[in-house]
């Protein structure tokens, strides 16, 4: 029996090698028939798309996951944007970026081909998954050759990869590389303090992101939100008032309400039990739910290219600088999460309809990022912007309808509610939270006139 597996394994391997290498041939040859034709536009939504599975493959964490979308974005707009002068330079007015290069006058640009060689100069550097990448930049950039003549083509890629390297130079100096060897977050054992939660009590997430720079804020706390509620297990105090709202409303959860948690959640690695069973499940991260949600109103728009990079680059910088003054907070109040408040005081085998997940509880961060990127997107596609939200058909085959940017934030905070893993008290001052963090992002852009 051996000898059989000896003789038939390498040759079972040597096949699914073959069909791997002509698949990937035969995908690279349709590629190539097709996105010659594909529009400028779309060229700069396929990149954020790529790059948000990518994210979803290397699991990276929501904060994380934010700094990768706001550099990459950031790259390819400011390349894109010398197609069309009216659009300024982001960089020129946030904090700490070096002046971009201007293009040679008198000289002819693939600008298309300068935004992909800037996202992907930028991009790998804060990726795992390479190859992919390497392998979408280089199919769209081979498309793009075929139709661009040869030396305004190598013009256009050293134009893209000197802004790439520009913007990455900022991202090295944001202190993100120094939290990266800091000391292990250390639980503080205080009732009021957040703990570890059930089902996997794992390790807080970025206890220092609070220490990266942000792009637009004057510093992590500007938009400090009000205290959270004292910690009290007294029926009377607004604290356990909201703890008893949390558990009678999970208690008696709808369908309609289940399908609201689980469509926010967007929990990028979800640990599975059956028994002893444990397997993950990963997803895209709230802000790449937020990417999704921008490339769809361009889409809708029939956005051009330029605005199209610059929906990407305001909502990621919104996203990122979000993430900063959410977790600021975070780690300085140190929340207790409702469940381990639950589970000490109204019901002790109690588990909420969403995992938990590993961080302090005040404010929520859904509210807080939801919030920012609702106020840039209401800026740019307007007030009354109808849309649906298929960003979650590819994980649970759902699409929901919103009359408006807002709407979609309110029911991405409210959701955290349903899902029995925020208060509602962090929900309502992180959307303001948030709002004030969207609105500092336009005025740094000088977009709030």
């Amino acid at each position: 029996m051996d000898s059989i597996k000896n003789i038939f394994f390498p040759l079972i391997l040597m096949v699914l090698l073959l069909e791997a290498c002509n698949g990937g041939e035969s995908k690279q040859k349709n590629f190539k028939k097709t996105a010659i034709h594909k529009a400028p536009a779309a060229i700069m939504q396929a990149n954020m798309e790529a790059l948000k599975d990518i994210i979803v493959y290397d699991v990276f964490s929501p904060p994380v996951a934010s700094r990768i979308y706001a550099y990459s974005a950031l790259a390819q707009y400011e390349a894109m944007r010398f197609s069309d002068t009216s659009f300024p330079s982001f960089a020129a007015r946030l904090n700490g970026f070096e002046s971009i290069p201007q293009p040679v006058a008198g000289m002819q640009y693939n600008f298309t081909v300068a935004a992909v060689k800037a996202f992907a100069t930028m991009a790998n550097n804060v990726i795992f998954n390479k190859d992919s990448l390497r392998y979408y930049t280089d199919s769209t950039l081979s498309n793009l050759s075929l139709v661009t003549d040869k030396a305004i083509f190598e013009r256009s890629l050293l134009l893209g990869d000197t802004i790439g390297k520009i913007i990455w130079k900022r991202a090295t100096k944001d202190f993100y590389k120094e939290t990266r060897g800091m000391a292990k977050y250390t639980v503080q054992r205080q009732e009021e303090k957040w703990q570890p939660t059930p089902p996997d009590y794992m390790d807080a997430t970025e206890p220092w992101w609070h220490k990266i720079k942000p792009l637009a804020l004057d510093s992590c706390s500007q938009c400090r939100p009000p205290a959270p509620y004292e910690y009290s297990s007294k029926k009377e105090s607004p604290f356990f008032k909201d703890a008893v709202k949390v558990f009678e409303t999970a208690n008696k959860l709808s369908d309609s309400l289940k399908s609201i948690a689980i469509f926010w959640d967007d929990n990028p690695f979800v640990m599975n039990h059956s028994g002893h069973a444990a397997f993950a499940t990963k997803k895209m991260t709230p802000g790449g739910h937020w990417i999704a949600i921008t490339a769809k109103a361009c889409q809708t728009t029939n956005a051009g290219e330029v605005k199209t990079a610059q929906a990407f680059a305001l909502a990621s910088t919104a996203l990122l600088d979000g993430f900063i003054s959410c977790w600021d907070e975070k780690y300085r109040s140190q929340s207790v999460r409702p469940v381990t408040v639950i589970n000490k005081y109204l019901g002790p085998v109690w588990q909420p309809y969403l995992q938990t997940p590993p961080f302090p509880e005040y404010p929520s961060g859904h509210s807080v990022i939801s919030a920012s990127a609702a106020v840039v997107l209401t800026h740019l596609f307007g007030s009354n912007f109808n849309f649906k939200d298929s960003s979650e058909l590819q994980y649970q085959g759902v699409v929901r309808s919103f009359p408006d940017f807002y709407a979609a934030a309110n029911e991405a905070g409210i959701s955290r509610f349903y899902g029995g893993i925020h208060f509602m008290n962090a929900i309502t001052n992180g959307s303001a939270q948030g709002k004030k963090v969207g609105m500092i992002v336009l005025q740094k852009l000088g977009l709030n006139k």
